[in-house]
C-alpha cells in the first residue's frame, strides 16, 4: 500500500506542477504578507493605529505573524487540488486508474500537505526580510528566537495545516467555487460574527480562526488557548476535514 500511496503522491505533484495555480497562490501569498508587514512597520508606533512601536515585543510577534494571513490562500490551494479533478471531470479516469478512492484522496492530503512546507517556508521568508529590513532601517531589527521564532513555527504549522483542511473541504463540497466561497464567508464573516457576540465569544477559541491566533499573536483581546492547544485544536479540524472528505470520496459516485 505504502508504494501505491508513493506514486500516487508522484502523480499528484505532477499534477500540481504542471499548472500554473500554486505560482500564482504562492506570489498572491506573498505579496499580501509583504504588503501587510510593510504597513504594520509603517504605522508601528502611530496612536492611532494601536500597534506598538519598533523593537518592542508586541510589535514583533505581530509583524511577524502576518504571514498566517496566506492561510486563505493555502486553504484555496488545497481546494483547487480536489475540486479540479471534478471541475474539469478528471476525476473519473483517476479513480478508474486507482479504484481505491480512499487511496487518491489520501494521496492528496499526503502531497498537498507536503508541498505546502517549502511554499509556507518561503512566505515566511518574505515576512521576515520585509520586517527585518524595514525595522532594521528604523533602528530595531527583531530577533528570530524566543516567542519570535515560535510565533514563526506556529504561522508555518498553520500554513500547512490549512492547506490540508482545504483538500478535505474540496473533498466533502466538489463544486469548486463553492468551496472558496463557503470558506471565505465562514473565515471573514462567520467567524468575525463569533468573536463579535459576548454571548458566542467563548466558543470562538475552539474555532479554526481562535486557534490560529494563539498559535501566533493577535489584536484580538478575547480568551485564547495556549498555543499548544490551538496547534491541538487546528490539527484536529485538519484530520477531521481529511477523514470526512476520504469517507464521502469513497461512498459518493462520481459525476
Amino acid at each position: 500500500m505504502g508504494a501505491v500511496i508513493g506514486r500516487l503522491v508522484r502523480a499528484e505533484w505532477t499534477k500540481l506542477l504542471t499548472t500554473r495555480v500554486w505560482i500564482g497562490l504562492l506570489l498572491g501569498s506573498c505579496v499580501l504578507v509583504g504588503g501587510f508587514a510593510t504597513l504594520f512597520t509603517a504605522f508601528a508606533g502611530n496612536d492611532d493605529s494601536g500597534i506598538s512601536p519598533v523593537g518592542t515585543a508586541d510589535y514583533e510577534q505581530l509583524a511577524l505573524a502576518v504571514s498566517a494571513n496566506a492561510t486563505i490562500l493555502f486553504i484555496v490551494l488545497g481546494i483547487i487540488g480536489t475540486t479540479q479533478e471534478y471541475r474539469h471531470r478528471t476525476a473519473t479516469p483517476t479513480f478508474l486508474a486507482s479504484p481505491h478512492r480512499g487511496r487518491v484522496v489520501i494521496a492528496k492530503l499526503v502531497a498537498y500537505a507536503l508541498a505546502a512546507i517549502p511554499m509556507a517556508l518561503v512566505v515566511i521568508a518574505v515576512d521576515v526580510l520585509v520586517v527585518s529590513v524595514y525595522a532594521g532601517a528604523k533602528g530595531a531589527a527583531p530577533s528570530l528566537e524566543g516567542d519570535n521564532l515560535r510565533v514563526l513555527g506556529g504561522a508555518w504549522a498553520a500554513l500547512v495545516i490549512y492547506t490540508v483542511i482545504g483538500v478535505g473541504v474540496g473533498a466533502l463540497l466538489r463544486n469548486q467555487v463553492g468551496a472558496i466561497v463557503g470558506v471565505l464567508v465562514y473565515l471573514f464573516v462567520v467567524e468575525g460574527i463569533i468573536s463579535s457576540i459576548p454571548a458566542t465569544q467563548g466558543a470562538y477559541k475552539w474555532l479554526p480562526g481562535g486557534a490560529l491566533e494563539a498559535m501566533t499573536a493577535t489584536f484580538n483581546q478575547t480568551d485564547l488557548l495556549s498555543a499548544w492547544q490551538g496547534g491541538l485544536v487546528l490539527l484536529g479540524y485538519g484530520l477531521l476535514a481529511a477523514v470526512l472528505g476520504t469517507v464521502l470520496a469513497v461512498r459518493r459516485d462520481v459525476v
